[in-house]
C-alpha cells in the first residue's frame, strides 16, 4: 500500500536565492536554479538516506568516433527498495537544466512509485548543469558541445554501463522520469533508444519547439482569470498606467519608487531595450507565480490567489500600484533589493563564462539551447493586450546575438527550431510506452502533448494543477484530481511493467 503522509505546511526553504540585484531570478518561464524545484522537504521515510556523489566518464562529443575525450558526469542512486532480481525495474530521473539535487532521491512521488515496484531509482544530471561540467568553462565554442542530442548520447552511454555494473538481466526494464525539459528528454529517450528505454513518464514537458512562443502569456492571462476575471482587468490597467507614467518625469520618478528599480528610469527611457527587460521582468512576476501556483515545490510560496488579491484590492490605490505590490512580493521572495532592469548589465552578466559565476548555475546554458535549438521566447507584442507590447520576439532574438553571435539571427533560429521539429516528431511523436501529463495552469502545456486520442501516446490533463505538480512529494490535501493523476500514473506503470497486475491506490 502506498501511503503519503505529507501534510500542507508553509514553505520556508527557497531554491531561488539570486543576488541583490539581478534581473535574472526568472527568465524565459526559468527559476535561476532550473525549471523543476526541489521537493518541498516534507517529512518522509527517506530523508535520513545518505546520497553520495558518484562519477561516470562520459564522452564529450558521440558524434565523432576518432574525439576521444571524456569527463566526469555526476549521478546518484537510491537502491533502498531495489529487489535486485530479474524482474526488478530501474527508474531512471534525467537531470535538466540545473543541478541534480539529492532530495529527489529522497521523496517525491516517483520516490513512492519505486517502493512499490522495488525499483532502482538513479538520478543523471545533465551534462554542464550542476556539478556536470564537460569543458573547463562556458565559452561559445565548448557551448557547441550542450545539445539536447548529446544529453540523450549520455543516457544511452549511460544506461548500457550501468546495466553491466550491476549485472542486469534483459528482463529488467528501465522506466525514464522527467519534468519540464527532463520531460521532453524522457519521451525523446524512448524514442531514440528504445531497446534501452523501456518507458518514461514525461511530466509538463514541451514537444513542439517554437521561436515566438505567443500562448504562454495568453495562458497566464486565463490562469488567472480562473481565480477572477477581474483580475485580468486590474493587470491590463496596471500595465496600461505604467506606459502612461513613462511618459514624463514625475511619473518616471513615481514607477523608480513603486517598482524599487535599481537604476533612475529617467536614465533609460530613451533605451528601449532596457525599457523592454522592463515590462518583461514586470509580466516575469505574474508568469513564475502562475507556473508554479500550488505545486508543492518551494516556486509556489506565492500563489495566484495572493496576487489577484492584491490587484484587486482597490484601497491600495491605482492598479499600477498593485502592480508594484506584486513586484515587491516577488523581490522579497527573491530576497532581493531592487529591480534592475538594466539590458546591457543583463547581457554583460550573462557573456560571463566562468564556472563560478552566478549565470553559471543554468541561465547561460539554458539560454544557449533555447538559441540553437528551441526558442520557447514568450513574448508579448499587442500593444491593446494585457502585457502590451514592449517584448516582441526580436527583443529575444537581439539577446541570442548579443549574448553568444551575431549568427544566431532570426534566419538561424527559425532554420534550427525546424530541425529539433523534424527530429523529435514535435506533436506527432513517432514512439510507444510513453505517457505525457501536464496541468491546466501551467503555461508550457501549451506546446506539449496534453490531449491524445491514440493508446500509444496516452496523455493526462490535470485541472487547475500547474508544472510538474505531479512529481513533488504528495499531500493529503493535494486536490482530487492531482491524486487521480498520481494513481493513474501508477497504473501506467503496472502496465509497462508486467506481472504488476495488482496494486495499491496511491492516495
Amino acid at each position: 500500500m502506498l501511503h503519503p503522509k505529507g501534510l500542507c505546511l508553509p514553505l520556508v526553504v527557497l531554491v531561488c536565492l539570486i543576488a541583490q540585484s539581478s534581473s535574472l531570478g526568472f527568465r524565459n518561464g526559468r527559476h535561476m536554479n532550473g525549471f523543476l524545484g526541489q521537493p518541498s522537504s516534507m517529512p518522509t521515510l527517506q530523508r535520513s538516506l545518505d546520497v553520495e556523489d558518484l562519477w561516470f566518464e562520459q564522452r564529450l562529443n558521440h558524434f565523432k568516433p576518432d574525439d576521444t575525450r571524456t569527463w566526469q558526469q555526476r549521478y546518484f542512486v537510491n537502491d533502498a527498495f531495489y529487489r535486485n532480481d530479474s524482474q526488478a525495474p530501474v527508474f531512471l530521473m534525467i537531470g535538466g537544466e540545473g543541478e541534480a539535487t539529492k532530495n529527489w532521491m529522497r521523496e517525491g512521488a516517483w520516490i513512492h512509485y519505486a517502493e512499490h515496484f522495488g525499483a532502482l531509482c538513479i538520478q543523471l544530471e545533465h551534462r554542464f548543469y550542476g556539478k556536470s561540467h564537460p569543458t573547463s568553462d562556458l565559452s561559445n565554442s565548448n557551448l557547441a558541445y550542450l545539445s539536447s542530442e548529446q544529453a540523450l548520447a549520455d543516457l544511452g552511454n549511460f544506461v548500457s554501463a550501468m546495466k553491466r555494473q550491476y549485472n542486469m538481466a534483459d528482463s529488467q526494464k528501465w522506466i525514464a522520469f522527467g519534468g519540464s525539459y527532463p520531460g521532453s528528454l524522457a519521451a525523446w529517450a524512448r524514442e531514440k533508444y528504445p531497446h534501452l528505454i523501456d518507458g518514461a513518464i514525461s511530466s509538463s514537458g514541451p514537444l513542439l519547439a517554437q521561436v515566438d512562443f505567443t500562448q504562454y502569456f495568453e495562458v497566464v492571462k486565463a490562469s488567472l482569470a480562473s481565480y477572477k476575471p477581474e483580475c485580468v482587468e486590474a493587470v491590463s490597467r496596471g500595465f496600461a498606467q505604467v506606459e502612461i507614467l513613462l511618459k514624463h518625469m514625475i511619473g518616471q520618478r513615481n514607477l523608480d519608487e513603486k517598482f524599487k528599480t535599481c537604476t533612475p528610469l529617467k536614465d533609460s527611457i530613451e533605451n528601449k531595450l532596457d525599457i523592454a527587460n522592463l515590462f518583461e521582468n514586470i509580466a516575469s512576476n505574474f508568469a513564475g507565480v502562475v507556473q508554479y501556483n500550488k505545486d508543492n515545490s518551494p516556486h509556489a510560496k506565492i500563489t495566484i490567489d495572493q496576487i489577484c488579491d492584491v490587484m484587486l484590492n482597490t484601497t491600495m490605490g491605482p492598479p499600477v500600484t498593485r502592480l508594484g505590490a506584486v513586484n515587491d512580493l516577488l523581490l522579497k521572495q527573491s530576497k532581493t533589493k531592487c529591480l534592475d532592469y538594466k539590458y546591457d548589465k543583463m547581457i554583460a552578466e550573462m557573456k560571463n563564462v566562468s564556472w563560478d559565476s552566478e549565470v553559471a548555475k543554468g541561465m547561460r546554458q539554458w539560454t544557449y539551447q533555447t538559441c540553437t535549438e528551441f526558442g520557447f521566447y514568450q513574448t508579448s507584442e499587442n500593444k491593446s493586450d494585457t502585457f502590451g507590447d514592449r517584448f516582441g520576439i526580436d527583443f529575444f532574438i537581439r539577446q541570442c546575438m548579443d549574448i553568444f553571435s551575431d549568427r544566431m539571427n532570426g534566419k538561424f533560429l527559425e532554420q534550427a527550431v525546424a530541425q529539433t521539429n523534424k527530429y523529435y516528431g514535435a506533436l506527432k511523436p513517432g514512439t510507444t510506452n510513453v505517457l505525457y501529463v501536464h496541468g491546466s495552469i501551467d503555461p508550457w502545456h501549451a506546446l506539449g502533448l496534453y490531449v491524445s486520442t491514440n493508446s500509444n501516446t496516452p496523455a493526462i490533463y490535470i485541472e487547475g494543477t500547474a508544472h510538474c505538480a505531479n512529481m513533488y512529494e504528495p499531500a493529503n490535501c493535494d486536490p482530487p484530481q492531482l491524486k487521480e493523476a498520481r494513481n493513474k500514473i501508477l497504473k501506467y506503470l503496472a502496465k509497462l511493467l508486467d506481472g504488476y497486475a495488482s496494486f495499491a491506490s496511491f492516495t
